[in-house]
């Protein structure tokens, strides 16, 4: 592959993110407002400022580039937000349960967006654009944090999902059990009593 081929390449993959990036600045606030647990709820708005930042290192690296950013839409994200979408649409999803969920729709996002900067990180290390490689490998760390983050947060929501899940299951088992109960025929024990002999 020619200098120029890879270039040309590493700014597609370069506008791709840029556009996955500005979707999500969009598509995070929704997730932080679905969310139930405080901590999820800011662990999302937490990762808003930081995409904001990594909309500003693209910038940067696209200045240094002398190339605009614009010119791609990245279907990948596109269906990962509407993933998520659905998600906070969906009302079988309630308290814990719906966290969990978001959480899921949350990490496929993370993944996507690591394979990504992984990517072009490479490409700017064979290009040689050093003060691309720092800003990449920068946002490249931070996603891979919120990643873990969301992994630990995951931990004690299932659990409670869970929990929640089993706690109905079981309150309509002992609804069941009355019913069954109270269905029953009653039964009268009729007494006798023995004579004892003088």
């Amino acid at each position: 592959m020619k200098e120029n081929e890879l270039r040309e390449l590493y700014v597609k993959e370069l506008r791709d993110l840029y556009s996955a990036e500005n979707q999500l600045v969009k598509a995070l606030p929704k997730m932080a407002k679905a969310a139930t647990s405080d901590e999820l709820k800011s662990a999302f708005e937490e990762h808003l400022q930081q995409t904001q930042g990594h909309v500003q290192r693209l910038e940067t690296i696209f200045e240094n580039l002398g190339e605009k950013p614009s010119g791609e839409k990245c279907m990948g994200m596109e269906g990962l937000v509407k993933e998520g979408s659905e998600v906070i649409e969906d009302d079988d999803f309630e308290g814990e349960l719906k966290d969990a969920a978001l959480i899921g729709a949350a990490q496929r996002v993370e993944h996507y967006e690591i394979s990504g900067y992984g990517t072009v990180r490479t490409f700017a290390t064979l290009l040689e654009d050093d003060e691309a490689i720092e800003l990449l490998e920068q946002t490249l760390e931070e996603e891979k944090e919120t990643d873990q983050k969301l992994t630990e947060i995951a931990e004690s929501v299932n659990l409670e999902a869970q929990g929640e899940e089993g706690e109905n299951e079981a309150e309509a088992e002992s609804e069941e059990a009355d019913t069954q109960e109270k269905a029953k025929p009653r039964r009268t024990k009729a007494t006798t009593r023995k004579r004892s002999a003088a």
